[in-house]
């Protein structure tokens, strides 16, 4: 640090990404609360290890390639040049950078931050596919996701240099696609390989609605997702920086807050937007649902992920509408595609994150149409087509496919899903069998001692 003003950017930086990283934290916690509420008794600790897991598995598998994956291939590789191998090599688990350095405060930050975002690619598909997948093929799954997929399409599309950037006029700033279109295409490319929950769709094709077994957790869990995703937000952008930090043609004249592509923002420009997309998600869920509090939660979110493509540059009253939409697009897409293709989505995961975040890549194409999507000249502008190309390469080249892909391959090896007849008895029978067993035992003992 070559002054005081770089020392104190550097500190101030490095805390806000800390920051960032228990609120999102919270994301999980969030999830692992909803979807053990919204899986049957027999079930619960079967959801909850298979959701917790993520935590070790991403991280481990995030440390050593996915994040060398975000630096080594904004270009593709050989769509706008080749690997990345200088920007990759610093960020390779055996670099000095990736590992305690008072030279480099904000490395290890900037990749936690980035790891939560792959936990939360993960525990999407999570809920999706609970109460019937093998954990062990679930677990392979989750880091294909979130040290695979969802990194190559940050790289990509979220990268200050991403391809999709440059020529398409991509523009993503809070992840409408990067992580919610991804996770929810990867979550209906495995649903589509692993069937329905037991007893879900009746012969004659009739829909049975199962229920959660504690709203009450639901309800809970999703508020808790609602205050982790004020961290996600934050930490999709950085918090300062100098017009010469930026080096491109969108600078301003003094230090700024940037989203991730370096276009300056405010956090009092997300504030707004998050609230009002949150409020018009709500509102238009809870008249779609006609007030059923899953949905109306779920709305919520569904408003927040549609409108976080352009949540930069909206003005409130746009966020809070576009918000609107994407709760009505989940709702009525959740419930055609279980009618028209049999696909049990336990939470509602493909709809809320998939087709809102889809839809809002599409939207914000034409509502910020002709907006320079990122800081440097010669980048093509925020356009509908190239907003919507980018839709399809995040839900279905780098989500769907993927999910489908590998689901096929495990289902091919008997990995993918657990017997009929622990599905019937429950996920969590042998547990419990084991915990009768010994519950049996202490009474037998304390009998014999009276």
């Amino acid at each position: 640090m070559d002054n005081q003003l770089d020392a104190i950017t550097t500190i101030f930086t490095e805390f806000y990404y800390w920051v960032t990283i228990p609120l999102m934290f919270l994301i999980h916690v969030g999830f692992c609360m909803y979807e053990v509420g919204a899986s049957r008794r027999r079930n619960h600790m079967h959801t909850l290890m298979k959701n917790s897991m993520i935590i070790p598995l991403v991280t481990i598998t995030f440390f050593f390639f996915g994040w060398w994956l975000y630096w080594a291939l904004p270009n593709g590789p050989f769509i706008t040049g080749g690997i990345e191998w200088e920007a990759a090599a610093a960020n390779s688990p055996m670099s000095n950078t990736m590992a305690t350095n008072l030279d480099d405060r904000i490395t290890g930050v900037f990749w936690a931050a980035f790891l939560l975002f792959s936990w939360t690619a993960a525990s999407i598909v999570s809920g999706a596919v609970i109460e019937r997948i093998n954990s062990g093929a679930f677990w392979v799954l989750a880091v294909v996701i979130g040290s695979g997929a969802w990194i190559i399409d940050a790289a990509w599309g979220w990268h200050p240099q991403g391809w999709m950037v440059r020529l398409l006029g991509y523009h993503d700033a809070y992840a409408s696609g990067v992580i919610h279109a991804i996770a929810g295409g990867f979550a209906l490319g495995v649903l589509l390989v692993l069937g329905p929950r037991l007893g879900k769709f009746g012969a004659d094709g009739s829909i049975r609605n199962i229920l959660p077994h504690n709203p009450w957790m639901v309800a809970v869990g999703l508020f808790i997702i609602y205050t982790g995703f004020w961290g996600f937000y934050v930490a999709c952008n950085i918090p300062l920086i100098s017009p010469e930090g930026i080096g491109g043609v969108i600078t301003g004249e003094t230090w700024t807050a940037t989203t991730i592509y370096l276009t300056p923002t405010t956090l009092g420009a997300i504030t707004f937007n998050f609230l009002m997309s949150l409020s018009g998600g709500m509102l238009m869920a809870f008249m779609v649902s006609k007030g059923d509090a899953f949905w109306t939660y779920s709305g919520g979110l569904a408003g927040i992920i549609c409108a976080s493509a352009g949540n930069d540059l909206y003005h409130p009253i746009q966020a809070m509408l576009v918000g609107c939409c994407g709760a009505f697009i989940a709702y009525k897409m959740h419930y055609w595609v279980e009618r028209t293709f049999k696909i049990d989505d336990a939470v509602g995961a493909v709809a809320v994150h998939g087709y809102a975040g889809f839809a809002g890549l599409v939207i914000a194409g034409f509502l910020l149409w002709g907006h320079p999507a990122g800081a440097y000249e010669g980048f093509a502008a925020i356009n509908p087509l190239g907003q919507l190309a980018g839709a399809i390469i995040m839900f279905g080249v780098l989500g769907f496919l993927p999910g489908f892909l590998v689901a096929k391959a495990l289902h091919a090896f008997g990995l993918l899903r657990i017997p009929r007849e622990i599905e019937i008895m429950g996920l969590d029978f042998q547990d419990m069998t084991i915990q009768r067993e010994a519950e049996n035992e202490v009474r037998a003992a304390k009998q014999q001692l009276v």
